[in-house]
């Protein structure tokens, strides 16, 4: 049974707990920072995925994708919603972060105005993108994934169900993951819009 309380291999480290949120008198362990997580997360996935939300719910908007990684991690975090000010293994240079994460909201809603792309592919473009963008201090990858499913939900399919272990390195799938984000990085989406048609 994989352990999805360990450290992400691959994702950014847990190595700055200053922002933490809990109590100031407990001392928490890093299986109990990924439970509170894991709790907070299922609450914006009940508001999101129970059912399709409307586009006055999750208009994809610059302000709204700040305010949907806070609602996943605002219990837990004081950074959740706001940008990275620092630089990460991965993602953007800090100083881009805002001007890309807007691009994003504006292509997308090009991509649906002239339907460039086909549901799956659009979630599929929506999820790397935030990936390679990467905003936020932490959580990029389980935002990243929200979005995508959000997405597919709004637009009459399931979500996708994506393991929240799944960069860990004794998921079998990890490997078939990060080799479909990297095709992505090169412009090649079939691995990643593939992965997108495995819903509930």
């Amino acid at each position: 049974m994989i352990d999805s309380t360990k450290p992400i291999d691959g994702a950014t480290p847990l190595d700055d707990i200053s922002g933490l949120k809990l109590s100031k008198y407990k001392v928490y362990t890093l299986k109990e920072i990924y439970e509170k997580e894991a709790q907070n997360i299922a609450n914006a996935t009940l508001k999101y995925l129970a059912a399709p939300p409307s586009k006055k719910e999750a208009p994809f908007s610059y302000v709204w994708m700040l305010d949907l990684h806070e609602e996943m991690f605002g219990d837990v975090w004081e950074w959740a919603g706001k940008l990275r000010k620092v630089e990460l293994s991965i993602g953007i240079k800090a100083y881009l972060v805002g001007m890309e994460l807007k691009k994003l909201c504006d292509d997308i809603e090009y991509w649906e105005k002239h339907k460039t792309y086909d549901v799956f592919e659009l979630a599929a473009r929506i999820h790397h993108r935030a990936v390679q963008i990467h905003p936020f201090q932490n959580g990029n990858g389980r935002w990243s994934r929200m979005l995508a499913n959000i997405y597919l939900r709004q637009h009459a399919h399931m979500p996708v169900r994506w393991q929240e272990d799944l960069l860990a390195s004794e998921n079998p799938k990890r490997s078939e993951y990060i080799e479909a984000l990297k095709k992505a990085d090169n412009g090649d989406f079939k691995a990643l819009i593939e992965m997108h048609k495995v819903t509930y």
